[in-house]
């Protein structure tokens, strides 16, 4: 099973990422910059597996550049909870 084929299993992912990236000393600013390239990479390169990457899939495409880099950095305060 991959980590996409649930949405709680993909916070899982993201959360602990998140943890790791910090633990080594990445600062915030970068963190948003490569969320921002996941969300890039997410919305061309891969098929939603559920009803929320869908959603997302779609907030991302309608987006300015701006309001994706609000999206990545709402998903990355999702996922700090």
């Amino acid at each position: 099973m991959s980590v996409l084929d649930n949405f709680d299993s993909w916070k899982g992912f993201l959360s602990d990422k998140l943890q790791q990236a910090q633990q080594q000393g990445m600062s915030e600013k970068t963190i948003q910059s490569v969320a921002q390239e996941v969300g890039d990479y997410l919305s061309q390169s891969v098929d939603a597996k559920n009803p929320e990457e869908a959603v997302l899939r779609e907030l991302w495409n309608a987006a300015s550049e701006q309001e994706q880099q609000a999206l990545a950095n709402t998903m990355i305060k999702l996922v700090q909870k």
